[in-house]
């Protein structure tokens, strides 16, 4: 079976085959968001048809998604024009073959039950901390995705009461101060040459940075905190180019312990398996289950 997958980030999109449970021929081009939804997804559909014959469509996106009839709930500003596109029949009514289409976190842990630190696991979150932070849920083997397909906004979580302002979506919340715009945006009131996460992980041995680093990781543990009592799930998987850092993961597990109350202290913290291809391989696994006219264990 040869399915044809994409992953449609806010910079980036990424497209390949896959095939007996590995990606090849993937390739990656600019996402030009800000052309709007029609010409993203024109792109999208101009790279696969560069790809040898396959018999479904595997879409991992950014923005909320009814992973039901393919249709795109909402998508913010970043990306114009995106709210309303049903993505599964303009893919389909091009190719001819099922499609499947799933949002970005939802596609990554689906990826990392197939084949990555989710598998095996009845019960797990996943988080992703980049531009934002994304989440998924995953309950009895299967994706949790509420009454309008948007359960796992983590972002969302409010940890700072006193900052929350009314009209303002995610004033106060988590996204706010455990993404890595968050920790980019902390260091460069101290250093304004600092554009992104890998230099500050390149400057590490500086004190100061180092010491807002550490901050940083407490706001991510913070919500950590919520989740693990909430939920008690047998693992948390961290997502993320900065959670491939080892100091990162090390810290995160060492702060985190001592805020959890008694019986919750064998929640799992584990870093995500399959990196950036994580969307690709859940998207693949979706389009692979619909092609086969059932559902998913883990959708």
């Amino acid at each position: 079976m040869r399915i044809a997958v994409a992953d449609i980030g806010g910079t980036a999109v990424k497209c390949g085959i896959f095939e007996n449970g590995k990606l090849s021929q993937v390739h990656e081009f600019p996402t030009d968001a800000l052309q709007g939804g029609k010409a993203v997804i024109n792109s999208v559909i101009n790279a696969l048809a560069q790809l040898p014959d396959f018999q479904a469509v595997g879409i991992s996106t950014a923005g909320q998604v009814n992973e039901k009839t393919g249709c795109i709930i909402y998508a913010n500003d970043n990306l114009p024009d995106y709210t309303g596109m049903n993505l599964k029949e303009i893919f389909e009514n091009r190719f001819h073959v099922p499609a499947a289409i799933l949002n970005d976190v939802n596609a990554a842990a689906l990826g990392e039950a197939f084949s990555g630190a989710g598998e095996g696991l009845n019960d797990f979150l996943m988080l992703t901390y980049g531009t934002g932070v994304g989440g998924a849920i995953v309950i009895d083997g299967k994706l949790f995705t509420g009454k309008s397909w948007s359960a796992g906004e983590f972002g969302g979580i409010v940890v700072h009461p006193e900052k929350m302002i009314r009209g303002s979506g995610f004033s106060g919340c988590y996204e706010n101060y455990a993404s890595v715009t968050a920790l980019v945006r902390q260091a460069q009131d101290y250093y304004p040459e600092i554009t992104d996460g890998r230099m500050i992980f390149e400057n590490i041995r500086i004190p100061s940075i180092k010491d807002i680093l550490d901050k940083w990781i407490f706001e991510v543990v913070i919500g950590l905190v919520t989740l693990s009592h909430i939920f008690n799930p047998s693992a948390i998987i961290l997502g993320g180019g900065i959670m491939s850092q080892q100091y990162v993961i090390d810290q995160i597990r060492l702060t985190l312990r001592p805020y959890l109350a008694g019986g919750f202290q064998d929640t799992a913290i584990l870093q995500a398996g399959l990196g950036n291809r994580a969307g690709m391989t859940g998207a693949a696994a979706a389009a692979l289950e619909r092609i086969k006219g059932k559902l998913s264990p883990c959708i």
